[in-house]
């Protein structure tokens, strides 16, 4: 009985990972992108993550959020994957030319819900979220887009930077996917979508 309901409680019913094209499609259903040159070459200047657009949930997930996946594996009950996840994100990146100058983000710890809410205590126990409620990346190295970023092509890059979580700064380097899109559908303004993801050893950081 006891085997039986930890594998309800561990069950491998993880969502999918991000899902950058999956994103865009839906910022894009309502509204037809600007991809004229001049609207995709207009790339310099201060962006600011966007909280309004898209929905953020377990299932789509297609607006703004940070989180993690972590791989279970337990005796006589199989491998899980938990799944973290948060809407709360805010932060702004500079560019100058086609080079990210300068960029920082901060996540809000303290609203990660899980996959499987009986999970939710437990990781704020482990984050210590009373104590340290923000996670912060911030850019130390000019991060160059390429020329294609200004015709509004798809790029991947590496970014280099110091990641912050439980009260800990240690080196990052994040693997990055961009995807220009033309207009805001809010607003008569440029529009990506990016996602940026890393490897950690929770002990790093103390959790």
């Amino acid at each position: 009985a006891i085997g039986g309901g930890l594998w309800w409680f561990l069950r491998d019913d993880a969502p999918d990972e991000v899902s950058l094209d999956a994103a865009v499609d839906q910022v894009t259903d309502d509204t037809t992108p600007d991809t004229s040159e001049a609207a995709a070459s207009a790339i310099e200047g201060t962006w600011t993550v966007d909280t309004e657009t898209g929905a953020f949930d377990f299932e789509s997930a297609t607006g703004t959020f940070a989180g993690f996946r972590v791989q279970e594996e337990l005796a006589a009950i199989g491998s899980a994957t938990a799944v973290g996840r948060t809407g709360d994100v805010t932060g702004s990146f500079a560019i100058e030319g086609t080079t990210v100058t300068q960029a920082e983000f901060d996540v809000d710890l303290t609203t990660i819900t899980t996959n499987e809410s009986r999970r939710d205590d437990r990781v704020q126990e482990a984050l210590e979220t009373g104590a340290f409620p923000t996670a912060t990346f911030t850019l130390t190295e000019p991060l160059d887009l390429g020329a294609g970023a200004a015709d509004g092509e798809a790029v991947s890059v590496i970014a280099v930077g110091d990641l912050t979580i439980h009260g800990v700064t240690r080196p990052a380097v994040l693997a990055v996917t961009v995807n220009q899109i033309g207009t805001h559908p809010m607003a008569n303004d440029p529009a990506a979508g990016f996602d940026a993801t890393t490897t950690i050893k929770r002990t790093d950081f103390g959790i």
